[in-house]
């Protein structure tokens, strides 16, 4: 029996997010490479949209229209980094259902390509700066410096901001970028990764593990989920659980939930099968799973979270994909 179908509030919960658009997210398959699938927020009509044993696929993100999908393409025998993920293989524009894929260029090119948003353009980020390229012509249309960010660079919703890593006085401190001035702020300092922006292009939801953990695993901690202002301001804790680290995380399209990965292994185990992957209602945070004893000692009076299950996978998006155009 599911989870979903013994617990009242996990059948609550999923019945909520049923038609809340669709889930893609890449996972190993038997043959040993890694595909991207689809499914619904509730686990349903799951199925593979890339199919292509020669190859792995992964970090997919749809376009803001819903029309497109952008994912890296790799070798079936290269290991996918979790930290470098952004900059392996090659770039893979094709319809948000998976079909008519584009290769863009050879393994390496347009390194962490992110939306803009309309979809015309997507952002790049290398170590010679940030480069925008038209969709269209696949030509860059302008460069900015990239301001100490190395990795993860994503692209408002508003496309009035870029969000990215930096060791910007802290190592792996999450920065907003003025995209058009280049104007730099911290968000959150030390040990953070993955920042997302929700839909107001106001807040955004990040990893962060924070120093001088009680138990700490192998003397690295635990990572967190937490959630910001843009401007750096009222930091604070979504979901945490004492012995996983929590990674994929994206807001869903209405900014009522959050998604994310649930692993014991660094990074959400890319090297090996990926993480079981989770969702939680945004108002219910700030919220920590299972008995966190050391958690809920940093963290007193705050709420139990009721999590919905879903399949084992790694760098989930969620949006409202236009399949068909």
């Amino acid at each position: 029996m599911r989870e979903t179908d013994r617990d009242p509030r996990v059948k609550a919960l999923a019945a909520e997010v049923r038609d809340l658009g669709w889930i893609a997210f890449g996972a190993r398959t038997s043959n040993g490479d890694w595909d991207l699938f689809l499914m619904r927020p509730d686990g349903s009509q799951l199925r593979d949209i890339t199919n292509t044993p020669e190859y792995s696929e992964a970090a997919p993100r749809f376009s803001p229209d819903g029309k497109k999908l952008l994912y890296r393409r790799l070798r079936k025998d290269q290991t996918i980094s979790g930290n470098q993920y952004g900059t392996q293989g090659a770039l893979v524009i094709a319809r948000s259902d998976g079909t008519d894929p584009q290769v863009w260029g050879g393994d390496g090119e347009y390194p962490w390509a992110s939306w803009g948003p309309d979809g015309t353009e997507v952002a790049c980020l290398s170590p010679r700066g940030i480069f925008f390229v038209d969709i269209a012509s696949r030509k860059v249309v302008r460069t900015m410096e990239r301001k100490g960010v190395f990795q993860q660079l994503n692209w408002s919703p508003d496309g009035r901001w870029l969000a990215g890593v930096a060791n910007m006085g802290e190592i792996w401190t999450i920065v907003r970028l003025n995209a058009a001035t280049g104007e730099l702020n911290p968000v959150h300092a030390y040990q953070n990764c993955t920042p997302h922006w929700f839909p107001d292009s106001g807040r955004m939801l990040f990893s962060h593990r924070p120093a001088g953990q009680e138990g700490e695993n192998q003397g690295a901690g635990w990572t967190q989920l937490y959630m910001a202002n843009a401007d750096g301001t009222n930091g604070r804790l979504v979901y945490g659980e004492d012995g996983v680290h929590i990674y994929g995380n994206v807001v869903s399209p209405d900014a009522q939930y959050v998604l994310f990965t649930r692993s014991v292994e660094e990074d959400g185990n890319p090297t090996k099968n990926g993480s079981p992957m989770a969702i939680m209602r945004l108002k219910d945070a700030p919220a920590i799973g299972n008995k966190s004893t050391v958690l809920r000692k940093r963290f007193p009076n705050t709420n139990n979270a009721t999590l919905l299950p879903l399949p084992i996978g790694w760098k989930p998006c969620w949006g409202r994909p236009q399949f068909g155009t």
